[in-house]
């Protein structure tokens, strides 16, 4: 298990939808080990595999407030999702120094592979629903700043440009 370097925005795979995982195997799960290892390494609360250039519809989400209760899914999708919405902060080790704040809905259910390789559904509510959420976005290639006006994401790549200049 290792943590992984994410790879910077604007590579293009971060662009590109990722390919559906066909089934669990000892490869896949290391794939997973390596994301939950990157993931608690940034802090996050989530990671997808095309941040880490795995082009595969894999997902980790861990919103717990101990850590190491990590939602490992592969194909996940939300099947439902409630009309009632959240705002939250959101940033990604894409592309570091920049965040915004985004209205997701507050509550989903998501249908997944689970590391068994059984079909599963998850109902995701609060943080856990935000970070799912923002998984799949990666996962279809958006970005969650994609979800802002087009004046804002311009502010937000301008600011994160500035950051990223300032850094080197």
């Amino acid at each position: 298990m290792t943590a992984r370097l994410c790879i910077p925005w604007p590579d293009k795979r971060l662009r590109s939808a990722a390919a559906p995982v066909e089934e669990i195997t000892d490869e896949i799960r290391a794939i997973w080990d390596d994301m939950i290892d990157t993931m608690e390494a940034m802090p996050g609360v989530g990671l997808a595999a095309p941040q880490i250039g795995v082009m595969l519809r894999l997902a980790v989400v861990d919103a717990s407030d101990t850590r190491g209760k990590a939602v490992r899914m592969a194909n996940p999708e939300v099947i439902d999702a409630g009309r009632e919405l959240r705002a939250h902060n959101e940033a990604s080790p894409n592309l570091p120094g920049v965040s915004a704040s985004l209205k997701r809905p507050a509550k989903v259910m998501v249908r997944f592979l689970n590391p068994q390789g059984m079909m599963d559904r998850r109902e995701f509510e609060g943080l856990w629903a935000t970070s799912v959420q923002h998984q799949i976005d990666h996962l279809n290639g958006r970005m969650y700043f994609d979800n802002l006006s087009s004046l804002k994401r311009k502010m937000l790549l301008k600011k994160a440009e500035k950051a990223r200049a300032s850094s080197s």
